[in-house]
């Protein structure tokens, strides 16, 4: 028979096997347990309960000494509590194997290991999907659990050295062996796609929404490490985000995200133990390469983070380096466990980019990370960043410049500290050219950012706005390619595409990455707007109108109105819209005026305009270069004289 070569031994050594199912699964369930009995198999469900036993005490102690735990998944399972419970206390003794059967994927939390979809097995034991339970079972029930890889961690004060790393992992190292190293081929081959990995949001399986950041922070760190190495494409953050509920399967996000491989992990902390299980999917077939689960015992969760990140970083770099040594070290890190741990707290406030308070509540956290280590260059580089946010959006006059000023001093750090820390050259670049609008001394900074951060979507799409800004439209096109490559889900890399070619004067180039923006993401801001302004030119003031009309940013909304009901209502139509953006946004709004004046054929108006925002240190000037709202005044001397003081080399209106 086919399925004898997988059938468990008979007693008395025969492994002891728990059912976990939904009462009203029963009828699909006695298929399950009919075929498993025929194998011989000791095989324990609720149906073998006699008359007076404790339900719960008994369960239990069948569930403790079960070798493994074969979960039936269903539409109905999934929301049983006591299903849930079972599968929890068989994942956790590291004994669960899933089965679905009726191809109801299992909830959030029970993914880590590839189940097994009996939806169409009709209870036939020679069936292949019966043969692969069979031999599920006999691989997790087969290993004394002793005698399973483990990771073990004794507290230190001192990061681990890259040698002490790779020796906790060796448990995990020793499980990819076989399966990822023999993949090197496919992983480093020829083809394009094969030499790339996707790392998913890790999820929090604690109960404790307060412990989200640490698994976002863990999964995040681990992406930056892998793409330190340049022969292997990592999935960006934003673009792997968006299946972090994991409702589609391995290969549909493999496929859309262009990869071979999907890294997908979790962190659980339960009493004084923190587990943290990885796996990494064959993103063509669906199946699991490798799955491992790492335990810690902690006194504190907190004191173990970093440790944690480098592990699980650095076991998946070194097999994945394709070099035979260890991958590259991230550049820019910190020993200090309180600090790391204000630093990821720091992050996820900043992502959340709900408005002032929670960007200077990541400035607040980035702090505490920096006062505890202040040669956390990592942090200090975050730190930048989020000075220029708050600048840009929630300042103006002299604590403008005065936060522009603890930019620039935070991102310096963070170069001097780590010169090999991409994020620490991108954030002084960034702060140069929209802060301090130093357009030459924001080209060395970019550059270097371009050079370290290959790997890296959002530094790359940085780079490729400074150059599209300054005209060196060739080298903006190879970097915003290759951060659609590796982000292609994120709306914001397709909006710098399309702003790139609106601004080399090939409108229509610029239309398909825009509108593939707002596809990802609708409400994307800064789109519309400059959908509008390309129909403005081609002559479709109703286009232009409706575009301006949809877009979610005031200030450029109002801008793109004003100019669209002026010319088709007249001046007081457009002063309307023209009022209300002076009114709201006053001296941060000094470029969009010029623009609305220049498009109004108010060319002295305009220019006064522009001057007065160069004078207030106006972020919109980096666009002048090659904006084509302000054509109508680019032969001006008063505009070349302001080009100049920029540090703009040309004024050409195209490529």
């Amino acid at each position: 028979m086919t399925e004898a070569k997988d059938a468990l031994p008979s007693a008395p050594h025969a492994p002891k096997i728990f059912l976990s199912y939904s009462r009203e699964d029963r009828d699909r369930a006695l298929v399950v347990i009919k075929a498993l009995t025929s194998q011989h198999i000791d095989l324990w469900w609720d149906g073998l309960l006699a008359g007076g036993d404790s339900f719960a005490r008994t369960t239990e102690d069948a569930l403790d000494s079960a070798d493994a735990v074969v979960v039936l998944w269903s539409a109905r399972s999934v929301q049983s509590h006591w299903v849930r419970d079972e599968a929890t206390h068989g994942r956790d003794r590291g004994r669960m194997v899933p089965v679905s059967i009726d191809g109801t994927a299992p909830p959030l939390g029970f993914r880590q290991i590839q189940y097994i979809n009996l939806s169409k097995w009709r209870g036939k034991t020679a069936a292949p999907e019966f043969a692969e339970l069979l031999h599920a079972i006999a691989n997790t029930a087969g290993t004394p659990h002793d005698q399973r890889p483990r990771t073990a961690i004794t507290k230190t004060s001192k990061t681990p050295s890259r040698r002490q790393m790779l020796m906790i992992g060796g448990g995990m190292v020793a499980v990819i062996g076989g399966g990822l190293i023999a993949r090197r081929s496919r992983i480093f081959g020829s083809d394009g796609a094969a030499n790339s990995v996707a790392v998913l949001p890790f999820k929090n399986i604690s109960g404790d929404a307060d412990q989200d950041y640490l698994a976002e922070g863990l999964s995040e760190e681990l992406r930056a490490t892998l793409s330190l190495n340049r022969r292997l494409d990592v999935a960006a953050q934003t673009s792997s985000s968006r299946f972090g509920d994991n409702r589609a399967d391995a290969r549909t996000i493999a496929s859309k995200l262009g990869v071979a491989f999907v890294v997908d992990g979790s962190v659980r902390r339960s009493g004084d133990v923190l587990r943290i299980t990885a796996q990494l999917i064959d993103g063509a077939t669906g199946f699991q390469d490798w799955t491992q689960s790492f335990d810690y015992k902690v006194a504190d969760i907190f004191a173990m983070q970093s440790e944690i990140a480098a592990t699980v970083a650095d076991t998946l770099a070194v097999q994945l380096s394709g070099e035979g040594g260890p991958a590259k070290d991230r550049a820019g890190g910190t020993s200090n466990t309180a600090a790391f741990d204000d630093y990821l707290r720091g992050k996820a406030l900043y992502k959340r980019a709900d408005g002032e308070a929670s960007d200077r509540g990541a400035l607040a956290m980035f702090d505490r990370a920096l006062t505890a280590d202040r040669a956390y260059a990592a942090a200090h580089a975050a730190r930048s960043r989020a000075l220029t946010v708050i600048a840009n959006n929630h300042a103006s006059g002299s604590a403008l410049k005065t936060l522009y000023a603890r930019s620039i001093e935070a991102a310096r750090e963070a170069v001097r500290l780590a010169p090999d820390l991409a994020e620490g050259h991108s954030a002084l670049g960034f702060v140069l050219f929209n802060g301090r609008l130093d357009i030459g001394g924001a080209a060395a900074p970019y550059r270097k950012s371009f050079e370290l951060g290959f790997g890296n979507a959002d530094i790359l799409s940085a780079f490729a706005g400074y150059a599209g800004r300054t005209g060196d439209f060739d080298e903006a096109r190879k970097a915003v390619q290759r951060a659609q490559r590796l982000d292609p889900l994120n709306a914001n890399v397709f909006r710098i595409a399309g702003v790139l070619e609106y601004g080399a004067r090939d409108f229509a180039a610029a239309a398909g990455p825009l509108r593939t923006a707002l596809s990802l993401k609708p409400d994307v801001n800064g789109v519309q707007v400059v959908l509008g302004d390309i129909a403005l030119i081609n002559g479709d003031l109703a286009a232009a109108r409706a575009a301006y009309a949809r877009e979610p940013g005031k200030l450029s909304r109002l801008r793109g109105l004003a100019i669209a009901d002026q010319k088709m209502s007249g001046g007081a139509a457009g002063k309307k819209h023209m009022d209300a953006l002076v009114r709201e946004f006053g001296s941060n709004a000094f470029y969009q005026q010029a623009q609305v004046r220049a498009q109004w054929g108010e060319s002295d108006a305009a220019l006064t305009a522009l001057e007065s925002a160069l004078s207030a240190g106006d972020s919109g000037l980096v666009q002048s270069r090659n904006d084509p709202l302000l054509d109508p005044i680019r032969d001006q001397p008063r505009f070349a004289a302001v080009q100049q003081k920029l540090g703009f080399t040309k004024n050409a209106r195209s490529a």
